[in-house]
């Protein structure tokens, strides 16, 4: 019988945080599933979570967790393939630590993925954008701050939580003006910002006047801006703006939707995969690929330059009296 606590334990505190030096992002997920899955074992098994043994967590009950997730709790394929990658990678690290339970393990190891629709990529065109970018009352302090927010993520692609971490001084407005980030997977990037994204962060970092560690936006306390909060001001503005564009009112536009705009408008002017992939901080260039299925407008620019196969016109020839009968049957 092996004990799951301190194997559970170790994992996090040594595999996760000390030896692959995970992201706050990383240990969170992975103890949000693992919190779930123990709870589900202490309501199906009746046993408390720090008395719980690796061997009351073989594959059918793996199974039956995930199956859990997609009826009861209605979650996604997406979530519930994530929720085992963190059981996936407990078990890995369990194979090390107890390889008499081998077969246990590679049983666990062996549940798939789900298979899902992957559904065609959301981002705003250019009305759309002006529309978004027009609605902060830029009057008001927060209102700028909004402005400026809205305008540098979309035009440098920055995931939520790269534009949360941002610090007054990873803002540069001297010759190459760019802003650096510290990316997934604790890679660091830097992206140009065009003449016009200058000129706007130039007039906010002056009424922000923060030390070069303070966040670049801050919350109303001073703090930095949680990702909660920006998809809340992504949704607010989202609302103001579909009054005078109400193509807006029928997409869902969170702060993703505002990176995937900026990749789009990057394709559209012609801008190569493997840059824009570098440009987005793509561990693979099989990620931008989605945005080649997402814009027609390049369909169609592609079949117009598609010569149309030479054929001829057929004659109709009614069908034989009999057996136009017997199909009118």
């Amino acid at each position: 019988m092996t004990a799951l606590s301190p194997l559970l334990e170790t994992f996090f505190t040594e595999r996760l945080i000390s030896q692959r030096r995970a992201s706050p992002h990383t240990v969170a997920s992975y103890r949000d599933a693992w919190c779930l899955l123990l709870e589900y074992a202490q309501v199906h098994l009746d046993i408390q979570p720090a008395a719980l043994r690796l061997e009351d967590l073989d594959a059918p009950f793996i199974g039956a967790f995930l199956d859990h997730l997609e009826r009861v709790r209605k979650n996604s394929v997406r979530t519930r393939n994530a929720r085992l990658a963190a059981v996936r990678s407990f078990f890995r690290f369990a194979s090390l630590r107890v390889p008499e339970h081998g077969g246990l393990i590679a049983r666990v190891l062996a549940i798939p993925d789900k298979r899902r629709e992957r559904a065609i990529v959301c981002f705003l065109d250019e009305h759309e954008v002006t529309a978004l970018l027009a609605a902060p009352d830029r009057t008001t302090p927060f209102g700028r701050r909004d402005h400026a927010l809205l305008a540098l993520a979309l035009q440098t692609g920055l995931r939520v939580s790269e534009l949360t971490g941002l610090c007054c001084g990873d803002l540069v407005l001297t010759t190459g003006a760019h802003v650096r980030c510290l990316g997934k997977g604790r890679k660091s990037r830097s992206t140009p910002l065009t003449a016009q994204t200058v000129g706007l962060m130039a007039e906010w970092s002056k009424e922000r006047v923060g030390e070069p560690t303070e966040p670049l936006f801050p919350s109303r306390s001073g703090a930095r801006l949680s990702t909660d909060a920006v998809a809340l001001i992504v949704t607010k503005h989202t609302a103001t703006a579909s009054v005078t564009c109400p193509s807006l009112g029928a997409k869902q536009v969170s702060p993703h939707v505002l990176r995937h705009t900026s990749a789009m408008r990057l394709l559209q002017a012609g801008v190569d995969c493997t840059v824009i992939a570098l440009w987005l901080g793509h561990e693979s260039i099989a990620a931008t690929q989605a945005y080649l299925h997402a814009d027609l407008s390049m369909k169609e620019r592609a079949l117009d330059r598609t010569a149309q196969p030479g054929t001829e016109l057929g004659r109709y020839t009614p069908p034989d009296r009999l057996l136009a009968f017997l199909s009118a049957m």
